[in-house]
């Protein structure tokens, strides 16, 4: 049986903790830590999703772990590393503006900047009806201000080398929600992403967010999409 895996709950999120607090932890990292619970887990190749970050994480495993992946499906990656170098400059400045704008304002004054880089337009989204309402709790607060401070410098460090996607055994799947326009960079990555591979990119429900904003939906694309073989 194929396990499959979320890439989920990075270093210092929820309740997992950081042997060092206050120190940033590298996709390198995140990505160990990946292969270790696989390793744990299963001696098959599994079936990995990696949304935003999470799929950042998923190349990595891809890269540097052959053949523990399967298929990862890399729902627009936050990864920077895969534009050309002007836009690549661009967006990690953007990112940095992100940390600085939370700095000054705190979480109430960045969000509306963090839906207008990933393409959410918050007075225009649709949802699958009967969703659990997630309210913004104080650790979500945590959880969010970590992510900021520190997710976010992971990215903008990052030492992925694109070359390593093309040479690997894992089968990626460059994926980009319908509702994401095409100006913001995620989108870019998923698309350069797609070029790079020669792959075809697949269309998701929803944007950014489509897993949590039309979960049926968006699972039904997943299933079907793993279940079919190249």
């Amino acid at each position: 049986m194929r396990r499959g895996v979320r890439a989920g709950l990075p270093h210092r999120l929820s309740r997992s903790r950081l042997e060092e607090p206050g120190r940033t932890t590298s996709l390198a990292e995140h990505a160990e830590d990946v292969h270790r619970l696989l390793a744990a887990v299963t001696d098959e190749p599994a079936l990995m999703l990696g949304c935003s970050m999470g799929a950042l994480i998923g190349l990595h495993v891809a890269a540097r772990y052959p053949g523990q992946v399967g298929t990862l499906v890399a729902h627009e990656p936050v990864a920077p590393r895969l534009l050309p170098a002007q836009l690549r400059d661009r967006h990690e400045a953007e990112l940095a503006g992100l940390q600085e704008l939370y700095r000054a304002s705190g979480l109430s004054g960045v969000f509306p900047e963090m839906a207008r880089v990933v393409g959410i337009d918050p007075s225009r989204q649709d949802a699958e009806p009967g969703l659990t309402p997630q309210p913004i709790d104080d650790q979500r607060r945590v959880n969010f201000g970590y992510f900021i401070e520190h997710d976010l410098s992971a990215v903008i460090e990052d030492t992925l080398d694109p070359a390593e996607l093309t040479r690997t055994q894992t089968r990626i799947v460059p994926a980009v929600g319908a509702d994401t326009p095409a100006r913001v960079f995620d989108r870019r990555c998923a698309t350069e992403l797609a070029d790079l591979l020669g792959a075809e990119i697949q269309t998701f429900p929803g944007g950014h967010n489509g897993n949590t904003m039309h979960p049926r939906a968006y699972a039904e694309k997943l299933r079907s999409l793993l279940a079919t073989r190249p």
